[in-house]
């Protein structure tokens, strides 16, 4: 066994936390340069390690980019068409206040699909702030549900950036990402949002912060129409639902005999058209016809992409740290290794997208260099089912124990007007239950159907 492989991505991980957390260079260059630290060392020729970058850049940003942008379109018109307060007082009335920790679990998984996590907590924490005013009760037991849903999403379900990026690194179809990520997230989500939101909630009592009314002002909503409820949910649906019709039809699943339909199923349910389709749709339902004016939805979608182009190139980055583990060998030296300990790819994968959480706090840099590490080791007829299990894997790790390194931190103890102690004692906590509970799930679904 070569070592000096091993030393060499050992190595590149060292830079990259080094650069990431004392130097504070930004996420993007510090994965480019331990990438490059990576390729010398394990003795690639110059040339072909600035080849190397070009080749790992191009192959991941050529689906990322387009699916994040896309996606980045579609959230920021849902959101300013008030898509997001809609959803959750509508979720709010049909559960009723004593159920109302489960309205904001759902409002938070709905939201988050569609909008970024930060921007729905923002959206959305006025709701909170009035439910604590209604019933006295501690705004924990109603934050940690929202932050849950968000949380989840965030991680787990396309078209959110981070399973995008991860899926398209490691090769996972999109639909059974969908699909795995639902079927863990939403637990997940009960277990550390619900659960232990009403259990934390009632051993520490948060009343408002002295934010609040500043939060409720700046998060009224514009003067234009405001949209259905149920045309809001399906137009979140359109793009998920097309997507899982094409998974299942390119699967088997769907008894189509029609060439002409199978084609055109596989077409239309792409991430690509299904993503162009709702944004046309948006546009026009959410944009044109509440009294937008095609000015204004310019505006809104060129503002959307300042964002998304960051974690566009982060998703590069990773990429190319995916190619290079690939182009020197070590990738395969790597999952030699493993095997050769019987070692599971998927309990790595998780054990790594955590570690590197922790320590530089970004969910999306941990996954995305996690997804780079476990790529090369996946086998050429590993199934789409096993590799969507591998993502949602490497979700969970990326999500576990938000603490001081990560920006979410101190948002949730800002917004939320609660000491950093209290901080780690409700948000970070959390963070670790939904990682821990998503993971052993996906882990004895992957056991069981695998």
């Amino acid at each position: 066994m070569d070592y000096s492989l091993l030393l060499a991505v050992f190595t590149g991980i060292a830079v990259l936390l080094i650069l990431i957390l004392k130097v504070k260079l930004h996420a993007f260059a510090s994965l480019l340069i331990s990438s490059i630290s990576v390729g010398i060392l394990a003795g690639l020729e110059p040339i072909a390690i600035m080849d190397t970058v070009k080749e790992g850049m191009a192959n991941t940003l050529g689906f990322v980019a387009t699916v994040v942008g896309l996606g980045a379109m579609f959230g920021a018109i849902l959101e300013h068409s008030g898509g997001a307060r809609i959803v959750a007082d509508f979720l709010l009335k049909k559960f009723g206040v004593k159920k109302a920790s489960s309205a904001m679990a759902v409002a938070g998984f709905i939201i988050a699909i569609p909008v970024f996590f930060e921007v729905g907590f923002i959206l959305l924490v006025p709701m909170i702030y009035a439910l604590h005013k209604q019933t006295g009760k501690s705004l924990l037991i109603f934050a940690l549900p929202l932050l849950a849903g968000l949380a989840v999403t965030h991680a787990f379900m396309p078209p959110t950036p981070g399973p995008i990026a991860v899926a398209d690194i490691i090769g996972a179809d999109l639909g059974w990402v969908i699909l795995i990520g639902g079927i863990v997230g939403l637990p997940s989500a009960i277990i550390g949002g619900i659960l232990y939101g009403k259990y934390i909630g009632n051993k520490i009592f948060v009343d408002l912060p002295a934010l609040s009314s500043k939060s409720e002002t700046d998060t009224e909503e514009n003067n234009k129409k405001q949209p259905h409820i149920y045309t809001i949910l399906a137009i979140i649906a359109i793009p998920i639902l097309l997507i899982l019709l094409s998974t299942f039809n390119d699967s088997g699943l769907l008894p189509i005999s029609n060439q002409i339909l199978s084609e055109a199923i596989t077409l239309i349910g792409h991430p690509f058209a299904a993503l162009i389709i709702a944004n046309i749709i948006a546009w026009y339902v959410l944009g044109i016809r509440l009294g937008f004016t095609k000015k204004e939805l310019l505006d809104i979608s060129t503002k959307s992409m300042g964002p998304a182009g960051m974690i566009i190139l982060i998703t590069g980055a990773g990429g190319v740290f995916k190619q290079v583990l690939v182009n020197t060998g070590a990738g395969e030296m790597l999952a030699n290794s493993l095997s050769d300990i019987g070692f599971p790819v998927i309990v790595f994968a998780f054990f790594v997208a955590l570690l590197i959480r922790v320590m530089q706090g970004s969910s999306t840099v941990a996954m995305i260099t996690a997804a780079g590490l476990v790529s090369p080791l996946i086998m050429a007829d590993t199934s789409g089912f096993t590799l969507a299990c591998l993502v949602i894997a490497i979700a969970a790790g990326g999500t576990f124990m938000s603490h001081v390194n990560d920006s979410g931190f101190w948002l949730v103890k800002e917004l939320l007007g609660i000491t950093e102690k209290q901080t780690f004692k409700t948000w970070t906590i959390m963070t670790g239950i939904i990682a821990v509970s998503g993971f052993l799930m996906v882990l004895l679904i992957h056991v069981i159907f695998q």
